[in-house]
């Protein structure tokens, strides 16, 4: 069949799907043009919004408590209809999110109620990440202000913000980022006594608290309640981003903060159950800072923080460490919200197994070397594991030095007693000879493996000094 251009009909065809095309076009262009006015819009209201913040008007004094955030000025509401930020504009802002985690994944995250205890390093950057990712509701409980030593690590704190509450601070922030967020900032500490207003409603609580008591006394209530908490562990003094993991709090390794926290809790009653972020990174050289002479003169220095078991003295702190935490902690939060958990964590699968072998062996041979039954090692599995990975940096400390096929842990020394300083990591033959030659033969650990094995070991040695401090 032909198709003749200059007929009649086919004049008619082509007409009617030009006046389609420009119609489709048009409408295009339409829609293209209201969505260009409402994000002008936004941007003359947001940087109206920064312009007024940039004045002062921000700074919240405690006189201030009740305000529900910042009060745009009359001057920055458009002229014209109101601009509405509506539905099409919070699934554009989010569109990211909708592609990984579906409609139904977000609409959970979107109605969701997170309370945040502790608004510092880790909180802040938290509270910043769940904001962005569509969190409905975000309750901030701090009672601390923003010092000039925060601004290295806080998410949202900048110098105009030193003096005033980190949970006002925060608030001002989020309501910059979302305009469908909800912040309730509350300049309070949690009490286990009264706390269970601060956590009405909550999806997730997150721990970022620094007082050890006051940690335990949380988890502890949330834990009663089936109120699902996440808690952050120690990020101070530490620079390895790559030790940073999950776990349950049964599975932690390494991390005093968490070690101490799991063993009280165990005095509570709760083996495990609460997910947490932590570092299995052992600090070197890192200490706390010394406390100036004056403070001393004040009296017994435990009793000179505002609450009971507060830190007086200050750990050093790497800025990123903390924000890597909290940014660990919202994408844990957003996926269990969104129905997509992260199961499993890679680096700590089959660790656990192989610091109770490292254990089993030792105490074998130290059974061996004893000559009698032993109940109880002074070092447990976790500490066998540090010791290999951290001390030993996962090698033998016999040239070259190699990674052991089967590693293994032996005591150095026969007249000192067994800890980490006097153990080291060998290959297993390695071990085996050093139990019979030097534990057994009673020879002279120089003399079975040379000077140079000798000093590798000494200096081992003065870093487990180095880990002892910093652990007790």
């Amino acid at each position: 069949m032909s198709f003749d251009l200059q007929s009649h009909r086919a004049q008619l065809i082509l007409t009617a799907l030009g006046a389609s095309v420009l119609t489709a076009s048009a409408f295009s262009a339409y829609q293209q043009y209201v969505r260009q006015q409402k994000r002008r819009y936004l941007d003359e209201e947001i940087r109206r919004s920064l312009k007024d913040i940039s004045k002062g008007k921000q700074r919240v004094t405690e006189d201030e408590d009740e305000d529900d955030g910042i009060q745009l000025p009359a001057s920055a509401q458009p002229r014209g209809l109101p601009v509405e930020y509506d539905e099409e504009l919070v699934r554009e802002q989010l569109a990211r999110n909708y592609a990984f985690f579906g409609d139904e994944g977000m609409q959970s995250i979107r109605k969701g109620t997170v309370v945040i205890v502790g608004c510092g390093g880790v909180g802040s950057w938290a509270a910043v990440m769940l904001a962005r990712s569509g969190v409905a509701k975000i309750r901030l409980v701090d009672f601390d202000q923003v010092t000039l030593s925060s601004l290295n690590r806080h998410a949202t704190a900048t110098l105009p913000d030193v003096g005033t509450p980190k949970v006002k601070c925060i608030e001002r922030t989020l309501k910059q980022i979302s305009r469908v967020v909800e912040v309730d900032a509350r300049i309070d500490i949690w009490r286990k006594e009264s706390g269970g207003d601060l956590l009405e409603g909550a999806d997730w609580v997150i721990d970022a608290i620094d007082n050890i008591t006051t940690k335990v006394d949380l988890l502890k209530y949330c834990h009663e309640h089936n109120i699902k908490v996440f808690s952050s562990m120690g990020s101070g003094a530490k620079c390895d981003p790559t030790r940073v993991q999950f776990s349950d709090i049964s599975f932690t390794m390494y991390d005093p903060l968490a070690r101490s926290v799991r063993r009280r809790l165990r005095l509570e009653g709760v083996a495990s159950g609460i997910p947490v972020v932590y570092s299995t990174e052992v600090p070197g050289d890192v200490r706390l800072l010394p406390l100036p002479e004056e403070e001393f003169q004040k009296g017994n220095v435990k009793e000179l923080g505002v609450f009971d078991d507060f830190r007086v003295r200050i750990l050093p702190v790497l800025g990123p460490l903390p924000a890597i935490f909290g940014l660990n902690i919202a994408t844990y939060i957003l996926c269990e919200l969104a129905g997509k958990p992260i199961s499993n964590p890679l680096p700590i699968k089959g660790r656990k197994k192989f610091n109770e072998r490292l254990y089993r062996d030792l105490h074998k041979r130290e059974e061996k070397f004893l000559g009698h039954q032993i109940n109880k090692l002074p070092l447990d599995d976790d500490d066998c594991g540090m010791l290999f990975d951290d001390i030993h940096r996962g090698r033998s400390v016999r040239p070259p030095y190699p990674v052991p096929e089967r590693a293994a842990l032996v005591r150095w020394d026969p007249e000192a007693p067994l800890s980490l300083e006097n153990c080291v990591a060998f290959e297993f033959a390695d071990a085996e000879k050093h139990l019979h030659d030097v534990l057994l033969e009673k020879k002279r650990p120089e003399e079975v493996w040379g000077a140079e094995v000798a000093e590798v070991v000494r200096r081992r040695r003065e870093e487990a000094r180095k880990v002892i401090e910093w652990v007790m």
